[in-house]
């Protein structure tokens, strides 16, 4: 995949995920990184809705909060509350509930192969995301 985010200083591919509040992977989408974070969001919505009916929350940060992206998760009987950084702030803070996806991407960061983004192909870039999060659960069941 290729593109670049001149925003965020990315090349490459951009990892869009939506976790539960435990910081729990639920879903993974990923794109090249000149697509918005938005238009990246709309097909994790879709996924969510159809594998998770019952849900009806949504929390995320304020790239996330684009007219397009709000009417389709209101279309698909979302809400979608925007954590945004405090008026004064500097570096990182921990914010309410905006610190779950943080720490999911903070857990994806120790599996070494995901440090860079060293896969050709997305669809196996998106499997080592799986991987990895899926070994974090298996040694969270075997050692409470």
């Amino acid at each position: 995949g290729g593109g670049y985010d001149a925003a965020k200083r990315t090349k490459g591919r951009k990892r869009h995920v939506a976790v539960d509040t435990g910081g729990r992977l639920l879903m993974v989408n990923l794109t090249t990184a000149d697509i918005q974070d938005a238009a990246g969001a709309e097909r994790i919505i879709e996924a969510v809705r159809k594998r998770w009916p019952w849900l009806k929350h949504l929390f995320a940060d304020g790239a996330y909060d684009r007219g397009r992206l709000m009417s389709r998760a209101a279309y698909r009987d979302f809400v979608i509350e925007i954590v945004r950084k405090l008026a004064d702030q500097k570096g990182f803070h921990v914010l309410p509930r905006r610190w779950g996806v943080k720490r999911t991407f903070g857990w994806m960061m120790r599996w070494r192969r995901l440090v860079r983004d060293y896969e050709r192909r997305c669809d196996v870039s998106e499997a080592m995301i799986r991987v990895s999060l899926g070994a974090l659960l298996l040694r969270r069941i075997a050692h409470p």
